[in-house]
């Protein structure tokens, strides 16, 4: 089964958003920027149980992917994403949502997408990671 991750929004973002901002190669890049930076941010990187990063840089490239209009295989290995139960077992506070759209915001920054589309991806970064907050302060 797989399930709309599209923007529930009334204005969506244009139906060719996906290609324009460069597909799975975009998306790719853009992950693996921002984990680098996660990487070297230890109060952020403690966040991540798993040794290394790179399933959890998947996870996301393929969430991403397929929330933007991309292949449905996020849905298909992993059924709804399901983001705010996944991350509750996990301290996010004020200070880890600043951290993590730091991070996101270089990875954007050094990537350059078009205007337009870098602030449907901007508006909806903001959105989500306010979202994951589950620790006030």
């Amino acid at each position: 089964m797989t399930f709309d991750l599209t923007p529930a929004s009334p204005s969506r973002p244009p139906a060719d958003f996906y290609p324009r901002v460069g597909g799975d190669q975009f998306f790719y890049d853009l992950v693996h920027e921002f984990y680098l930076g996660v990487a070297g941010d230890p109060e952020l990187r403690a966040l991540y149980p798993e040794e290394h990063l790179s399933a959890a840089e998947e996870r996301f490239r393929l969430f991403l992917m397929q929330y933007w209009g991309g292949p449905g295989t996020y849905s298909e290995q992993r059924g709804h994403p399901r983001l705010r139960m996944r991350h509750a077992p996990f301290p996010v506070t004020l200070d880890m949502r600043d951290r993590w759209l730091r991070h996101m915001r270089a990875a954007l920054d050094k990537l350059q997408p078009e205007p337009d589309l870098e602030g449907w991806l901007w508006r909806y970064f903001e959105m989500a990671a306010d979202s994951m907050r589950n620790v006030e302060g």
